[in-house]
């Protein structure tokens, strides 16, 4: 009597991992479509490379301008394109400890704190508004939706945060502008997608709602909680208008609004200023710097969460 060998099945999911195409690599061409010719190929790639240029070339002025003397700045007329010689006097002025290194603090912490509130909100919500028994769901849905293409306008908006004490704080920079409707049918088309059947089998096992949201729906949505929470932290970022109506104080400003200041010429930091005067640094330098320091977060976090919009924008809008 023969044994028989038991041997592994080569077609697992390792195997087809190993299969796929590197990040360097086209994916696999459909067998119906045909091949691109070489004049096509060349035509993309100088479109593509045409689009890079118009993107990075501006880019590229601002940060050699940041990072250039004051006499080179002279010598260009303005705008730096090619360097000659490189300081970071501008940066380390910068972030002394005077008003830049402050507002930067107020919007990073505004960030964190605004994003953290709004999502937390917005996946409630969404969660809530995804499961059909839940309470006057289709009326609050409704009344969402009508906050799209109705508002109340600017004037009434100051009203209210005024009667409700939020002038002069940092409240007034995170609540006004904390939830996106957009961003709750976003997570709602996403959540109803989740199979029924797995979270009746939760519920059956005794989890309640917030287990079922923590344990079964946050983790199998993590593509499209990360775009949201990546257009909350921009939102937050980049925001500048609430605090230009709301705050008074030049203490509590954000980095967007002295960075407004710089570039309009307004006013300069204190410290900064006497530093222009001297000669040791240039305006146009700082002003730079400033522009590099408020693209940077969003520059570094945004190739992290690249990979998860297809997946959550296209999912979570279809389905929506």
């Amino acid at each position: 009597m023969t044994s028989v060998m038991w041997e592994p099945r080569q077609d697992t999911e390792a195997a087809q991992q190993q299969k796929a195409p590197r990040w360097w690599q086209s994916p696999p061409r459909p067998a119906w479509e045909e091949e691109p010719s070489k004049a096509g190929l060349a035509g993309k790639g100088i479109a593509l490379s045409f689009a890079c240029l118009v993107v990075l070339f501006p880019l590229w002025i601002v940060v050699v301008t940041s990072l250039s003397s004051r006499k080179t700045i002279d010598q260009a007329g303005g705008l730096v394109m090619v360097p000659k010689g490189i300081t970071f006097i501008a940066y380390k002025e910068l972030l002394s400890g005077g008003q830049v290194t402050r507002a930067a603090i107020i919007s990073i912490l505004v960030t964190l704190v605004g994003t953290l509130f709004s999502m937390a909100v917005s996946v409630l919500c969404a969660y809530g508004l995804s499961r059909s028994g839940s309470l006057a769901h289709r009326g609050i849905l409704m009344t969402l939706l009508a906050t799209m293409f109705f508002s109340a306008g600017l004037i009434p908006t100051y009203l209210l945060v005024q009667s409700l004490g939020l002038t002069d704080s940092y409240l007034a920079l995170i609540l006004p502008s904390a939830i996106s409707v957009f961003n709750i049918l976003v997570l709602r088309g996403f959540f109803m997608g989740i199979s029924q059947e797995l979270i009746d089998s939760a519920r059956i096992d005794g989890a309640g709602d917030f287990r079922i949201l923590w344990q079964i729906v946050m983790p199998l949505s993590r593509a499209v909680i990360a775009v949201i929470t990546l257009f909350y932290a921009v939102g937050y970022w980049s925001a500048w208008f609430n605090a230009s109506i709301y705050l008074n104080d030049q203490d509590m400003m954000p980095l967007q609004n002295v960075m407004i200041q710089l570039v309009q010429k307004q006013e300069a930091p204190v410290g900064l200023s006497q530093a222009i005067r001297t000669g040791q640094l240039s305006g146009l330098a700082i002003q730079m710097a400033v522009m590099v320091m408020a693209l940077l977060p969003v520059a570094i976090l945004s190739p992290f969460v690249q990979k998860h919009f297809k997946k959550g924008m296209l999912t979570g809008a279809v389905k929506g």
